[in-house]
């Protein structure tokens, strides 16, 4: 899953995990964050500016990325399953998604979206964000497109509901 910050990621993940809650088939992933738990944001696992670089010099990661000041890792277990046949879904940088391609060979990628006046005022109210930081987040997110057979565009401007049943159509998909 891919999209700008404030789109609805984690409301979707989380929606889509409580629904999938019993389907042994569908793996959502935790990731290592450089931000301590207390900030807020998805449920993630903090580690610090150190220990990340030592695991990701292990190779403890799949796929890893910086933004925003913060690193961010996908845990190497997510092969294991792969392997076994079951859907993975990881909130990923849009900046990795040649690498996943490369890497993980079929993916499907869910490149969220919603109305730039939307996205500013969700991101206003979470209250992260300068309104510099704001504006700069909008122009990045319209400037960016993720193309390929293998993208699922969701638009995420209605309801709650409405979003998390479209994820989990998208992590449900057979092509």
């Amino acid at each position: 899953m891919v999209g700008p910050s404030g789109v609805g990621k984690d409301t979707l993940i989380d929606g889509a995990r409580a629904a999938l809650a019993d389907d042994p088939h569908v793996v959502f992933v935790r990731r290592d964050i450089t931000r301590p738990a207390e900030a807020g944001g998805e449920d993630h696992q903090p580690v610090s500016e150190a220990e990340f670089h030592r695991r990701e010099a292990a190779g403890d990661y799949t796929l890893s990325w910086r933004a925003h000041g913060l690193c961010y890792g996908v845990p190497v277990d997510i092969l294991q399953d792969l392997a076994m046949g079951r859907r993975v879904v990881a909130n990923v940088s849009r900046g990795v998604i040649d690498e996943a391609r490369s890497r993980l060979g079929a993916v499907r990628i869910v490149s969220v979206s919603a109305d730039p006046d939307q996205l500013a005022e969700r991101l206003r109210q979470r209250g992260r964000e300068t309104e510099a930081e704001v504006t700069d987040r909008i122009a990045r997110a319209q400037a960016y497109s993720i193309a390929g057979h293998d993208v699922v565009e969701l638009r995420n401007d209605g309801s709650r509901e409405a979003g998390v049943m479209a994820m989990v159509s998208a992590i449900l998909r057979v092509d």
